[in-house]
């Protein structure tokens, strides 16, 4: 179960806005690519990938690791920790000099990207053992030891003995990209990793594939309306998520009820998702059909989402990987929730065309502690928005997805009353049904369900594919139940039931929307009179 609790006040600086790096070149001579020896798929892996980014070949290195997920502090330090800091000191790729207390700091470093190849071991059980340079702090989580591999590797540059607890991230909501932080040195480390090589080599592909045309889709944001104490604080993150996309004309899907995504709910065009909080991977994400648009971020926050990578069907990092995703982050251990990735900062570096690593970096409130970030860490999804010489291929790719980007670009600052009028002529005129739809979602939102109504009707005359049409007739039936029309409500979904196959799986999802509607009201039990009755 997640706790939140706050109790690290990191010192930041919001740097202003900078752009992000355009040329791949300095990106991969940053980079080191890290493989298990002991594991001979894992380095044909690395030396596929470093090919793909043009890493050098002296910045490919392999390890004698155990083959295991998780490994001893023990086997951490002498098989992983102590062989990388000697090879970063004998290739000077750091810079050290004598820092306070005569205790060495790194001064500069050449590399600040690291690729944890499949192989490479996942985390670092808890130990009671005695470890010299380590003490307790106060509070709960300064007891706890155990830790993602990926998280402490990226403290290697820190020179520290501490393990327990977790260490402030001086690089927590930077806006600067790693090549040009001025602050202490951090190893952005990320890992490649998946249930098979296969499936590892496919994100490799789709990512690269996707910069260059660009990563086009719909977005999904589900939240949880947890209202519990300390909980609040995710579904703030998936509400600014929600504005974030409308901002840059993403089309996003929001569910702000306490459930998931239901069985059967019509997931199409799927380039980004964020959700929370089930314990293991459900709803529509379990359908053996479903996959996310190639290059997909797809994040479900949980305890234990990462708890293994090895498994397609466990937890939520592995099997959203399995169904097509190019990236995601989770926990190996229990990583309270405020130190779980701030998901708005990270979806909002991503749309301002920072890397993957330093995304996902710039949203940890901590390092030295349980997350791991999946996927390639020099992935900028969004990197062609900033570039002004944009290649001449991807100019001519994305469709309604890029006709509504660069109207919410171009119109953003207009009123919310004039932005939608012009955007539904803008949509209307194209035919995009997925303009039309997201302006239906802004309505709801805001209570304007006789308008909402309205552009769902509309985006439901204009798509022509199946489950697109499904997926509005779900969202226009909840505006007539908003709206207290529950008989318009029910009179949609019974006419959609009767020209679809019942065997459909979103035809049992229908059948359960009409009979909730169309369920008599719960008589009320008499509770028993606080004071006697009086005889």
């Amino acid at each position: 179960m997640l706790f939140a609790r706050s109790f690290i006040a990191v010192a930041i600086g919001v740097f202003g806005l900078v752009p992000a790096q355009t040329a791949e070149p300095p990106l991969a001579q940053a980079t080191i690519v890290i493989y298990n020896k002991a594991v001979p798929e894992s380095a044909a892996l690395a030396n596929f990938y470093a090919q793909q980014r043009a890493i050098p070949r002296d910045q490919v290195i392999g390890l004698t690791c155990p083959t295991e997920e998780e490994i001893s502090r023990e086997e951490y330090d002498a098989t992983i920790a102590d062989p990388l800091r000697k090879i970063f000191k004998e290739r000077n790729w750091w810079s050290v000099r004598e820092g306070t207390e005569n205790r060495p700091v790194v001064a500069s470093s050449n590399i600040h990207f690291a690729a944890l190849i499949k192989g490479i071991p996942l985390k670092i059980k808890s130990t009671t053992a005695p470890y010299e340079g380590d003490q307790w702090g106060p509070g709960p989580v300064a007891t706890h030891n155990e830790a993602c591999v990926d998280s402490e590797l990226s403290t290697l540059p820190f020179l520290t003995r501490q393990i327990s607890g977790a260490i402030p991230n001086p690089y927590f909501q930077s806006f600067r990209g790693i090549i040009d932080y001025e602050g202490p040195r951090l190893l952005l480390v990320c890992r490649l990793d998946a249930p098979t090589f296969g499936i590892v080599r496919r994100m490799i592909v789709d990512a690269i594939a996707a910069e260059k045309t660009g990563l086009w889709g719909r977005g999904y944001v589900d939240g949880s309306k947890n209202v519990d104490k300390g909980f609040e604080i995710g579904d703030k993150w998936m509400a600014e998520i929600v504005q974030q996309m409308h901002k840059v004309g993403i089309p996003v899907v929001y569910d702000d009820l306490p459930t998931v995504f239901p069985d059967g709910y019509p997931v199409t065009d799927c380039s980004l998702y964020y959700g929370w909080y089930a314990g293991n991977v459900t709803g529509p994400f379990t359908s053996p059909d479903f996959r996310f648009v190639p290059g997909a971020v797809a994040v479900d926050i949980h305890s234990f989402s990462a708890n293994t990578l090895r498994d397609a069907n466990a937890n939520w990092v592995a099997p959203l990987l399995a169904h097509g995703a190019a990236a995601s982050m989770g926990n190996v251990y229990e990583p309270y929730l405020q130190l779980t990735p701030h998901l708005d900062v990270f979806n909002d570096r991503l749309l301002h065309g920072f890397t993957f690593a330093e995304s996902a970096y710039m949203s940890l409130h901590a390092v030295s502690w349980m997350s791991t970030i999946v996927g390639d860490p020099l992935y900028r999804p969004f990197g062609l928005w900033l570039q002004l010489d944009q290649p001449k291929e991807s100019l001519k790719t994305g469709g309604e997805w890029r006709l509504y980007h660069d109207f919410a670009v171009k119109n953003g600052s207009l009123p919310p009353d004039q932005y939608r009028r012009l955007a539904r002529q803008v949509a209307s005129k194209a035919r995009s049904g997925a303009m039309i739809e997201d302006l239906g979602s802004m309505e709801a939102r805001d209570g304007n369900f006789a308008a909402a109504t309205g552009y769902y009707q509309q985006a439901r005359a204009t798509y022509t594919k199946r489950d697109d049409i499904l997926r509005v007739a779900l969202e226009e039936s909840d505006a007539w139940g908003k709206w207290g029309k529950p008989k318009r409500a029910v009179d949609l979904i019974r006419s959609i039931l009767r020209i679809i196959s019942p065997d459909l799986p979103t035809a049992a999802l229908l059948r359960k929307v009409e009979q909730d509607i169309t369920a008599p009201p719960a008589i009320p039990t008499a509770l028993p009179s606080a004071t006697p009755t009086p005889r």
